[in-house]
């Protein structure tokens, strides 16, 4: 005889238990408090109310408009990484890697090096048609030293510029100015041959003071650095002081019209009208540097024995 409370025939009559909808081989009792339809633990998340399967929690985060910072950067539970500062240091050392194996020393990469020669800001290469130094003299250096100390420079600026700008925007801000700092070489300082991330690196100290502006809070600590970077550049012969300064103008310009151009333009209180104009504003920056080197380009050929 068979007992109806144990397995046997008794047992046939008992509904089969849901399946997971993501996973058909995973019987599970729990369901999603959304939808509805039965889904195993690992496709589960908590809510506010019960649990929800990952397919509603995605199509939830799509209805929520991201929180974004006041450059525009959308805000994250964890600290991102930044990336494009971490790979800007590594393009830096790869290019000092190359030169010092041409020239066979890292301390004097610059002698010997075929790279450095076509990559280096010299004027005259620029005007006879070498476009290549205005953006490549930006990764160039003159020995360890050098690179050393504007790759921590970079370390140190470059991490919390990049988290509050955003890294599409960082990066058009360190190359922007880049083309600053060569396009005041090549108005000031036509007989130098100047290289390094300098320029760029000034561009980054402009961008956080800028920053510091947008945040009432106090910029006195960067621009005291960068008051005591400017007198070294003045007092030790060697230092492209214009270069320098380029960069500087240009970031702190670059920077401003992301921050303050939505505020002038009448855009602020849209979020993603004032994303678009900062753009819009960081773009005209870089046109007018690519035009005062194009200009300066034209001026040179137009002398006689230039």
């Amino acid at each position: 005889m068979t007992n109806p409370g144990w397995g046997g025939a008794a047992s046939e009559g008992t509904p089969p238990q849901p399946r997971c909808i993501r996973h058909p081989d995973r019987p599970t009792a729990l369901s999603c408090t959304r939808c509805g339809r039965p889904s195993c633990p690992e496709c589960l998340r908590e809510a506010a109310v019960g649990y929800q399967c990952v397919d509603c929690v995605a199509a939830g985060q799509k209805d929520v408009r991201p929180v974004r910072n006041v450059a525009g950067a959308v805000v994250s539970s964890q600290q991102p990484t930044p990336w494009v500062t971490y790979a800007l240091m590594a393009a830096n050392v790869a290019v000092f890697l190359i030169t010092a194996a041409q020239a066979r020393s890292i301390m004097q990469n610059y002698v010997g090096s075929s790279l450095f020669q076509a990559w280096a800001l010299w004027p005259r290469g620029v005007v006879d048609g070498q476009l290549v130094r205005i953006i490549g003299s930006g990764f160039l250096h003159f020995g360890l030293i050098h690179i050393a100390v504007n790759m921590f420079a970079l370390w140190i600026i470059g991490r919390d510029t990049e988290l509050i700008l955003g890294r599409a925007r960082y990066f058009v801000v360190y190359f922007a100015s880049i083309l600053g700092a060569s396009a005041a070489v090549m108005l000031f300082q036509l007989g130098a041959v100047t290289a390094g991330a300098s320029g760029a690196v000034f561009g980054l100290m402009g961008a956080q003071a800028i920053i510091l502006l947008r945040l009432r809070r106090s910029p006195a600590p960067v621009m005291t650095v960068i008051a005591i970077n400017v007198f070294i550049s003045v007092t030790i012969p060697g230092i492209s002081l214009w270069g320098h300064l380029g960069g500087l103008v240009t970031g702190a310009a670059a920077t401003a019209g992301i921050l303050y151009g939505p505020q002038l333009l009448g855009a602020g209180k849209n979020r993603d009208k004032a994303v678009t104009v900062g753009w819009v504003c960081l773009g005209a920056v870089v046109l007018v540097a690519l035009a005062i080197i194009a200009i300066r380009i034209l001026q040179l050929r137009a002398l006689v024995g230039y």
